[in-house]
């Protein structure tokens, strides 16, 4: 069995490479096929084996999905705040530099995470009753937090009304499939690529030695944010990490754009190890993967609490290299390409993804969705207020 585990945590890791690296794959897809398939595979293997490879797939794809985000402007729900910080750090020939702050917020918060994991435990069964009756309240705080805090007000309120009605529309079509992909890839990835073709912007070329130098403050301040913020999420559900990273960035003001990326880092990784507490203690599942975890063991035990989290750290470990040496690749590839071909390709890929998987419906939420996610840098407003197509479903989802 200890083999058959491993083999499962070595195929899992190379899951993830594909689901972080290509726009619009998702390790839910990959999770729920698995299960579809489990009464076959489970003739040659055991049940444990196939949630370590969800896991290793999961824990993978948290450390690679900023690469797609900031070379390709290609963000997945996730990474979708980070998509611009990370595409000014490109345009400064910093493209890896910002995957290895991403690295250090995702291994940070994988081992924050299995350190505070046995004090979660008892924590989360006497919070939870109290937390659940309030997060619909927390969250309006947030917002009117986030849009009193700008200069334009009325403009922000705007495009938080604008991008929460769009949102409330397409996550409630009845039968339409991965909703998040046209929805986040016109708000925050095809309008920056817009944008960058619009201001005539060139990649130079990226340094061939980048040096990370962040002061130990700042990253424990994003780390403990994350942290925060993903907990939150992992426990409530209806919260995603894309809504953690929007209270992560009202908690800890003046991270800079250093402290932001490892924020973007460690809050998908926080999310997902965390929820695993959620469904130890609670018995219940706040994302995707961890469904199909819940549905293929009937009983959730400290001892199978004690292999997951040795999965997660065997590929946490791995996905360090592989980060790192993937994000080399990219950076040496991106600055031999013709950006404005490089961007239109994109743009295309991006186009053509959303036909596959979510069909001409899907089209149509794309262009109005860029159509809105271009407003937020005509008027000079943050890009945050575009969140709205996410909290204000949640709101209703907890006040009504």
């Amino acid at each position: 069995m200890f083999f058959e585990i491993l083999i499962a945590i070595a195929l899992g890791i190379t899951a993830g490479i594909f689901t972080g690296l290509i726009p619009g794959i998702h390790i839910n897809l990959i999770s729920v096929l698995l299960l579809s398939f489990s009464p076959i595979l489970l003739q040659y293997t055991n049940i444990i084996s196939l949630c370590c490879f969800i896991i290793a797939m999961s824990v993978t794809h948290t450390f690679l999905d900023s690469i797609p985000s900031i070379f390709l402007g290609a963000p997945d729900s996730d990474m979708a705040l980070g998509v611009l910080p990370g595409h000014r750090y490109l345009l400064k020939g910093l493209g890896l530099t910002a995957v290895k702050l991403t690295i250090i917020g995702s291994f940070g918060a994988l081992l924050l995470s299995i350190l505070f994991f046995p004090l979660l435990i008892p924590f989360v069964k006497l919070a939870y009753p109290y937390i659940e009756n309030y997060i619909g309240h927390i969250l309006i705080v947030v917002v009117v937090f986030m849009i009193m805090r700008d200069r334009k007000r009325i403009w922000a309120f705007f495009v938080f009304l604008t991008a929460g009605v769009l949102g409330l529309i397409v996550l409630n079509m009845p039968n339409f499939e991965n909703p998040l992909f046209p929805l986040f890839s016109g708000l925050f990835g095809i309008s920056t690529l817009i944008i960058s073709l619009q201001n005539n912007e060139k990649i130079p070329m990226q340094a061939k030695k980048q040096y990370v130098r962040v002061p130990n403050l700042k990253t424990f301040k994003a780390l403990f944010s994350g942290g925060f913020s993903g907990f939150i999420t992992a426990v409530m559900p209806g919260l995603g990490a894309s809504t953690a990273a929007v209270i992560s960035m009202q908690i800890t003001r003046k991270l800079g754009q250093d402290g932001f990326m490892i924020l973007m880092g460690s809050i998908n990784t926080f999310n997902f190890i965390l929820s695993m507490v959620t469904l130890y203690v609670l018995n219940k599942a706040r994302n995707g993967s961890i469904i199909v975890i819940q549905k293929l063991v009937d009983a959730i035990t400290i001892n199978h609490i004690v292999i997951f989290l040795s999965a997660v750290l065997i590929a946490g470990s791995l996905s360090v290299f592989l980060a790192l040496g993937l994000g080399r690749i990219f950076s040496r590839i991106v600055s031999i390409l013709d950006y404005r071909k490089m961007v239109l390709s994109v743009i295309f890929l991006i186009s053509a993804l959303v036909l596959v998987l979510t069909g001409p419906l899907g089209l149509l939420i794309l262009a109005v969705s860029t159509g809105v996610g271009i407003i937020p840098p005509t008027v000079n407003i943050s890009r945050t207020h575009a969140m709205g197509c996410l909290l204000l479903p949640v709101i209703f989802y907890f006040i009504l």
